[in-house]
């Protein structure tokens, strides 16, 4: 058995920056720390930050007066931060900017005068927050299906965008459906897809060329691990999403000659070298390292906690 690891994988850099921002939040202002919701999508991860002092909230009513909260990577609804702001709460944005950059171009659609339109999975923690920018005037479509029953008000001013951590393919037939129905609809100057997102996919999809079974770390509600499963099937590669290699059976890889690895953009390093162990034991002794493309992208932390950052040697 050959495993081929994908690269990249793994945490991205709004991932980075969200963990960051729990550890030097507990740093500067020591436990606890209320972060609503889950910071990223990623068990091990909110397990390891909850031993350090981290308290998961579901909302801000579980939060103390005037105690500090950090918000997810996700982004949140322009209702929370206005019960924040009344509840006194020190916030600390941990929002992934590429999701920012869409709430930004929401507020400026809606005041050019555009009907709006999101393209992203209900329930997931950033379509809530994007579709709470304006609520009540957002159309939330997830499927063709939904295109098709789409009912706007003025079919010449309409605008979408897109939640960051959709399927490209997946994306590009509901953008499809959205311009064949509804010709001179306004999109975004870039993809919202964001590069981690795209990248992982590509590397996926590289992947599937070499190998027999897939494997792609993330927890079940990590909607860009999800993705990854899904295109790897796509793919025509069974494909397989695990927490850790607790969660593998034993007949996904026992008679594979190639088994690729990768992982969602919440998940640790820790947990590909896991599995990596584990598939060591049905005879795996060749690891290589397939490289699609190579990241560089940082972003900058939140003023308040930039003097308190280690210094890069």
């Amino acid at each position: 058995m050959k495993i081929y690891l994908a690269k990249p994988r793994g945490f991205c850099a709004g991932v980075d920056r969200a963990i960051e921002i729990v550890e030097l939040s507990l740093k500067a202002y020591g436990a606890p720390i209320y972060v609503r919701h889950e910071i990223v999508h990623s068990r091990h991860v909110v397990n390891s930050l909850r031993q350090r002092g981290a308290v998961f909230v579901a909302e801000l009513d579980e939060v103390p007066d005037g105690a500090t909260v950090i918000f997810s990577a996700h982004g949140v609804a322009k209702a929370v931060w206005e019960v924040a702001d009344r509840r006194n709460l020190k916030v600390i944005d941990a929002t992934c900017p590429l999701v920012i950059k869409v709430h930004n171009e929401v507020n400026r659609d809606h005041i050019q005068g555009y009907e709006l339109i999101l393209i992203g999975h209900a329930g997931h923690p950033e379509v809530i927050g994007t579709l709470g920018q304006l609520p009540d005037k957002f159309h939330l479509v997830s499927s063709v299906a939904d295109v098709e029953r789409l009912k706007v008000e003025d079919r010449q001013h309409l605008s979408y965008v897109t939640q960051t951590t959709l399927s490209v393919d997946e994306c590009r037939d509901i953008v499809g459906a959205l311009n064949r129905r509804f010709p001179g609809i306004k999109g975004p100057h870039q993809e919202d897809i964001c590069y981690a997102t795209q990248n992982r996919q590509n590397a996926v999809k590289e992947l599937a060329k070499l190998v027999d079974v897939i494997l792609v770390i993330g927890s079940p509600n990590s909607s860009n691990s999800n993705r990854l499963r899904e295109l790897g099937e796509y793919c025509g590669i069974p494909s397989y999403l695990i927490d850790c290699s607790a969660d593998i059976n034993p007949e996904w890889v026992r008679h594979a000659r190639g088994v690729g690895i990768t992982a969602g953009a919440s998940a640790p390093e820790v947990l590909v070298a896991d599995v990596v162990e584990y598939l060591k034991g049905f005879g795996a002794a060749v690891v290589e390292e397939l490289t699609v493309i190579e990241e560089d992208v940082e972003f900058s932390l939140p003023k308040e906690l930039i003097s308190i950052q280690p210094v890069a040697h």
